[in-house]
Order: C-alpha cells, then structure tokens, then sequence
C-alpha cells in the first residue's frame, strides 16, 4: 500500500503534523520508533511562550505568537473529541529582577503584550511563597502553560480517531527510500513503506535519520532535566522565572521546576548533580519547597538549532522530503503554528506566516 503521507516522528509536531493532514484528506501513516510522545514533548515544562521571547528572533514570536491564541481552542476541540484536558491554565508569567527589563517593555510596546511591574509589599501579596529578596517582577497576564502528558494523550487519541490516518509504534525508521524524482518512501524493520511524500519530525534524532542522505542538518539533542514537587492548590498562583530557571504550577497542586542545558549527546540518565542544581534554585525563588517532596526527576532531548528556528519546509535536494524540526526549546509552543504552516506548504495554502525563515533551502549541507 502507498500512503500519501508518512510522517515520521510521534511528538507534538508528528501527531499535530498528522492530524491536520488527515483533517485534510490525506492518507496518512505516522511512524514512532518507540510510543508516541515519550520523548521531549512529553518532558518539558509546557510554557506556552519562550522563557525570554524578547531576546529571539522575529521568526520565533511570528510562530508563538500564532500558537499562544490557539492553544485555548485547540484544548477545546481535543476536550470535546476526546474527553480528556490538556489543562491549558492561564496564570500568567512573572521574570524577576531581569537585567534586560527595558529590552522586555520594548519588545512588548511592539508586540502589543500587557505587562505589569510590582515591587516590594505588593509583589510579596501576589506571590506569598516567593523569596523576600526578590526586589520586582514584571508580569504577563496572558502566559499560560499546557500540562504536556495529558496534552500528548488527548492528541494520541484524536489520531487514533482518524479514519486515514493509521499509527505504527514502535517502528524504526532504518533509512529512507529513493526514487527518480526524489524520496519514495521509508525502510522500516518491518519492511518498506512508500508515499508520495515523507515528514521528518524526528526531534533531537532528526539530524541522524537525514544524514543517512547524506545531509547535514544542524539539530542535536540537548539534554533537560526536571524536578516535580507535590504542592497544596494555590501553593504558586503564577509562573515565576529568574535566571534561567521556572517554576510552573499546575492546577492540582504540583509545581514543576526546570531545567538544565546539558549537550552529552543522545544520554538522558537524571543525574544527582542536576537534582542538586534544580533544588538549588527551586529553593531559592521560593523557600518553601524546602519542606516540600520532591516526586519525580526525569530527563528530556531537546532538538537544538541555530537560533531556535525551526526547519519547516521541503528539501530541495530531495523532492518529496519534508522537514518540521529543530524547535528546540520551544516544541510546545510553536508547534501549533508550526504544523499548519507545513499544511500550508504541501497543500497548496496561503501560508499563516511568511515561510522564508523557516525553509531547509540554503541551511543544510553535504556531509
């Protein structure tokens, strides 16, 4: 059987990347050499927004930017066809004491994003956990994060539900197949698998499976790693991020705290080192976690990139090759954007933003 479409990689963008071909008409096969959503999707913190959105590149906001006003509906569609909730909770995003604090008022001046500055007795009303050293926040009302396993699961389920589109777990892409005008399809353990057209959305392992063609695409993993503690609702009403780490609470109580930049390639062992690193810090933007257990550590692979932007876009190297990866640290919240926009480009749409950025033209090399 020849599909039309193979995509490659069960994370957020494989499964939002499939679904939406599949909503379109298209036959649909998606590969996972594992289960689906049990990589980096499923071990970030679900920020819907860069940690510091005003320090990336304008290719980076016109993405999130588009994702952010869709995460709400897209919670609803996936509550409504699957009855479970991603637990998209808007609870707004506080950076404190920055140094760039100007840096952020321009950037949000231009992006039209209401903030608001509190110091001293009122910071301390709004945040009754956070440490008394802290001397100001700036605060985004309208951040909100997304509970990614359940995210994950609603989206699983929704695939499932599809009837052209057909899922294969725990199947190994081993190397791509060519024909004469370009990509034919996929080799597997099981055997071939042919299609009009492939999508690589094979997160931190997207860079290995092109340079079976030859290709170098500059994606790698960088490893996060994460804390958990278990927390009475309410404990954290918001997100708070200083120096590179957050802490994020969700609606049951759990405040999750992250993350370490570690590049030791595809190892994703927790270490007590990073454990240590992340109380550390847990601890200093809000003490009382102290007394609080920590309930889970786990580790992630992040697709790095340069920049962060993101590979959207057909190989012109290899016609009927398509890329949607490299998000880096931002998978979650620009994959919403990122999959239609793809759409966009195979189907024949009018894209959602420009594409220019995000094509694999002139940003891939031979090996």
């Amino acid at each position: 059987m020849s599909w039309d479409v193979l995509v490659v990689g069960g994370g957020v963008n494989g499964l939002l990347t499939a679904l939406g071909l599949a909503r379109a008409g298209r036959r649909v096969c998606l590969l996972e050499r594992q289960a689906l959503g049990r990589e980096s999707s499923w071990a970030g913190g679900g920020i819907v927004s860069p940690l510091y959105p005003w320090r990336y590149p304008p290719a980076i906001s016109a993405l999130a930017s588009w994702g952010q006003h869709y995460y709400p509906r897209l919670a609803e569609q996936l509550l409504r066809l699957t009855a479970v909730d991603a637990e998209v909770f808007v609870s707004g995003l506080y950076w404190l004491d920055l140094p760039d604090e100007a840096e952020l008022k321009g950037w949000a001046c231009e992006q039209g994003v209401e903030l608001e500055l509190f110091a001293g007795g009122e910071l301390r009303n709004r945040l009754p956990a956070l440490a008394h050293d802290y001397l100001q926040a700036l605060y985004c009302p309208a951040l909100a994060n997304v509970r990614n396993p359940r995210l994950l699961k609603a989206l699983k389920l929704a695939v499932l539900k599809q009837p052209s589109l057909v899922v294969q777990e725990n199947t190994s892409v081993n190397r791509f197949l060519l024909g004469c005008s370009g990509i034919r399809g996929v080799e597997t353990q099981a055997g071939p698998l042919l299609a009009d057209k492939v999508v690589l959305t094979a997160g931190a392992w997207s860079g290995e499976l092109l340079a079976k063609l030859g290709l170098y695409l500059p994606v790698e993993p960088v490893k996060g790693q994460m804390i958990l503690y278990k927390c009475e609702p309410d404990y954290l009403p918001a997100m708070v991020l200083a120096e590179g780490r957050y802490a994020i609470p969700r609606r049951d109580g759990h405040v999750l705290v992250g993350s370490t930049l570690e590049h030791v390639g595809f190892d994703k062992t927790p270490t007590g080192d990073a454990l240590a690193s992340l109380k550390a810090s847990a601890e200093r933007m809000l003490p009382g976690l102290a007394q609080r257990e920590v309930v889970g550590h786990w580790a992630g692979l992040r697709p790095g990139s340069p920049d962060g932007i993101p590979f959207i876009g057909e190989v012109p190297e290899l016609p009927g090759l398509w890329l949607n990866c490299g998000h880096y640290r931002n998978g979650l919240v620009l994959a919403p954007a990122s999959c239609e926009l793809l759409k966009n480009l195979m189907l024949g749409e009018t894209p959602i933003v420009d594409s220019a950025p995000y094509s694999p033209a002139g940003r891939l090399r031979a090996l």
